[in-house]
C-alpha cells in the first residue's frame, strides 16, 4: 500500500487551519442511492479547494447500523460499503492531498455498536467472562436483579443499563446482567480500563494514518475512564459539577494516561499526526489537559456555539480562549455549527437569550413559535463568521454554512431519525435538522445531492444551492470563498492588540501585521472608530459602510494592511 502524499511536512499546519466538517451522509451521493458516500466527496473536491480550507474532517464513514447516525460503529477499519471501500477513502485522501488539503477523521472511542464483534462475543458469553471484561457488564440490583445497576441516565433519553437474556451458562435463556450506555441502546461503552481496548484502538490509530489521514478528532472524548467500583455513586444527571477529576463518568483523571498513549502512536509519524478533543469539561484547567502537547494538542472550544450574538460575550470570549490556548500551549479552536446542534444563523434568528430549552421547544413546534428573523439571523451569521475567522487559532466549519443553511425545523415526523426522538418518548426532536443533505443545483434532481435523500430538502433549500451562488458578488458561499482566501494571506502570528474598550458594541482588534477586524453587534449602525481607513475595507460581511462614518448595523470588516 502507498501512502498518499502530504500537502506539505509542517508539522504545525493545524494550528490556525480552517477545517470543514462533513457528514458523509449528507455530503454528495455519487452512485445515486440517495447516501452521501466518499465517492462523492472525491468529486466535490474542487469545490472544496475554491472554498479555501486547509483540511476536511469526516464523521464517522465506518460500517453501522445508524443508529446513532453512523457513531455506532461496528468495525473502526472498514468503510461502509454504502458509503465506498478502501480504496476509495485512498482515493480520497489522494485527491485531497493533490488539492492541498488535509484530512481529519472521526475516532468513537466511548462505545462500539452493539455489532461490534466484541461486543456480540460478550453476548455470546456467560457473565464473568473475558469476552464481557471488554465492556461493562454488572448485575442488577434487586431481590433478582431486576433493577438497573445504578441510576446513570442515556445522554439520548432513558436509563444508561440495559438487561441481557443470557445465551450461555447455568442463566442460559433467562434474564441476566446489564450493560452500560452512556448513548444508545445500540452503543455499549468500552472498558478502557482494559489493555486489549488500548491496544486496539492504537491498532486503529495505526490504520488510518498509514493511509494518510493527518489527524483525528476525538468523539467523547473526557467520557473513557469510569470509576466502576461498587456500590456504583449515584449521578442522577450527566453535568460535570466537580473540578477535581472524581466525577465517577467525566473527566477523570485516568483519561490523560489513555491520551498520553495515543500521544506516543501520533508521534511515530513525521509530521506527528494532529488530534483535537470534544471534551465537554465545564471546568478550564482540566479541559486545557486534553490540548496539552504531550497528548491530543487541541480541544474544542465551545464557548462561541453556545454564546448569544453579544458583543461583551464574544470579546470576553475571545480574551479567555486565546490566554488558555496560550497557556496550554495549543492553539484556539473556534466553532458555531456542527453535526449536534441547531445551525447558528437559525439561534441568531431567535430571540437573544435563547436557552437550549428554548431551541428544543422551537424544533418541537416545527420552528413556527417563535417565528425567527431569518434576515436578521443570516446577518448575525455572517458578521459573526468573520469576527471568527480573523481570531488567531484553527477555525472549524460545519458543510452548508458557507450557503448560509438555516437548521431544517420542520422535517416531517415519520423522517426522523435521530436516537433522542426515539429515546424521549417524541418529546425532544434531535439533530436531524443540521444533517438534511445538501443543496448543490437548483435546477437538478433532488438539487444536485444525488439519488432521493436520506433526509427530505425542503423546498426553499433551492434558493441556497451552491450553483446558484456561486460567482454571485455578496452571496455567502462568495463571502466565505473571499474571507478564506484573505485569511491565508493575512494570517499572522497568534496573537491580537485589542483596539476597542470593553463594552463597546463596535470589537475592534488588529492581528499583528496591521490585519483590522471591526464588529458591530448593534441592531443599528454605529460610528466607525477615529483613524479606520476605509479605503482598506477588502471584505464585508453586508454593506461597506453604513451612513457617512458608520459601520452597518450586525457587521463586520476586514481592513487589510
Amino acid at each position: 500500500m502507498t501512502t498518499p502524499s502530504l500537502p506539505s511536512p509542517d508539522a504545525q499546519w493545524w494550528r490556525q487551519a480552517a477545517v470543514y466538517q462533513i457528514y458523509p451522509r449528507s455530503f454528495s451521493d455519487a452512485n445515486g442511492d440517495g447516501m452521501g458516500d466518499l465517492p462523492g466527496v472525491t468529486a466535490r473536491m474542487g469545490y472544496l479547494s475554491a472554498l479555501g480550507i486547509d483540511a476536511i474532517w469526516l464523521s464517522p464513514f465506518y460500517p453501522s447500523a445508524l443508529a446513532d447516525g453512523g457513531y455506532d460503529v461496528d468495525d473502526y477499519r472498514n468503510v461502509d460499503p454504502r458509503l465506498g471501500s478502501l480504496d476509495d477513502f485512498g482515493a480520497m485522501v489522494a485527491a485531497a492531498h493533490d488539492a492541498g488539503i488535509r484530512v481529519i477523521v472521526d475516532v468513537v472511542p466511548n462505545h462500539s455498536s452493539n455489532r461490534h464483534e466484541w461486543f456480540k462475543a460478550a453476548l455470546a458469553a456467560a457473565p464473568g467472562s473475558p469476552e464481557r471484561a471488554r465492556y461493562h457488564f454488572l448485575d442488577g440490583l434487586g431481590d433478582r436483579g431486576e433493577l438497573p445497576p445504578s441510576d446513570w441516565p442515556s445522554h439520548f433519553g432513558g436509563a444508561a443499563w440495559t438487561r441481557v437474556v443470557e445465551q450461555a451458562g447455568p442463566g442460559a435463556g433467562k434474564p441476566g446482567q446489564w450493560y452500560l450506555h452512556l448513548f444508545a441502546t445500540e452503543q455499549p461503552d468500552f472498558n478502557w480500563d482494559h489493555p486489549e481496548v488500548r491496544e486496539d484502538f492504537h491498532t486503529t490509530l495505526r490504520f488510518w494514518a498509514d493511509r494518510g489521514v493527518d489527524g483525528f478528532r476525538v468523539d467523547v472524548a473526557h467520557g473513557l475512564a469510569k470509576d466502576m467500583s461498587l456500590p456504583l455513586r449515584s449521578k442522577p444527571e450527566l453535568e460535570i459539577l466537580v473540578d477535581d477529576g472524581s466525577d465517577p463518568l467525566f473527566d477523570r483523571d485516568a483519561v490523560h494516561e489513555i491520551f498520553a498513549g495515543w500521544r506516543g502512536v501520533l508521534n511515530e509519524y513525521d509530521p506527528p499526526k494532529a488530534a483535537v478533543a470534544e471534551a465537554w469539561v465545564p471546568f478550564t484547567d482540566r479541559r486545557l489537559k486534553y490540548a496539552r502537547p504531550s497528548e491530543l494538542g487541541q480541544a474544542f472550544n465551545f464557548d462561541l456555539l453556545q454564546a448569544p450574538f453579544n458583543a461583551v460575550e464574544f470579546r470576553s470570549i475571545a480574551e479567555k480562549c486565546l490566554s488558555e490556548a496560550a497557556s496550554s500551549g495549543a492553539s484556539s479552536t473556534w466553532v458555531f455549527s456542527n453535526h449536534d446542534v441547531v445551525r447558528h444563523p437559525s439561534r441568531y434568528a431567535l430571540p437573544d437569550g435563547s436557552t437550549l430549552a428554548d431551541l428544543e421547544a422551537w424544533l418541537m413546534a416545527d420552528g413556527a413559535a417563535p417565528v425567527p428573523d431569518l434576515a436578521q439571523g443570516l446577518r448575525r451569521a455572517r458578521a459573526a463568521t468573520l469576527f471568527m475567522l480573523g481570531l488567531p487559532g484553527s477555525a472549524y466549519l460545519y458543510q452548508g454554512e458557507e450557503l448560509g443553511l438555516f437548521e431544517v425545523a420542520d422535517l416531517p415526523k415519520e423522517s426522523l431519525q435521530d436516537p433522542t426522538w426515539f429515546r424521549t418518548g417524541h418529546k425532544v426532536k434531535g439533530r436531524d435538522g443540521c444533517r438534511v443533505p445538501l443543496p448543490w443545483d437548483a435546477a437538478q434532481a433532488n438539487l444536485g445531492f444525488g439519488g432521493t435523500p436520506w433526509l427530505p430538502q425542503p423546498a426553499w433549500f433551492a434558493s441556497l444551492a451552491a450553483a446558484g451562488q456561486d460567482g454571485v458578488a455578496g452571496s455567502t458561499l462568495e463571502m466565505y470563498r473571499s474571507a478564506l482566501a484573505w485569511r491565508r494571506k493575512l494570517q499572522a502570528e497568534e496573537s491580537l492588540e485589542w483596539l476597542s474598550e470593553p463594552g463597546a458594541e463596535v470589537v475592534h482588534y488588529r492581528r499583528p501585521n496591521g490585519w483590522e477586524v471591526l464588529s458591530n453587534f448593534a441592531a443599528t449602525p454605529a460610528p466607525l472608530p477615529s483613524g479606520v481607513d476605509l479605503a482598506k475595507v477588502v471584505l464585508t460581511s453586508g454593506d461597506p459602510a453604513g451612513t457617512g462614518a458608520t459601520i452597518a448595523a450586525e457587521t463586520t470588516l476586514w481592513l487589510a494592511p
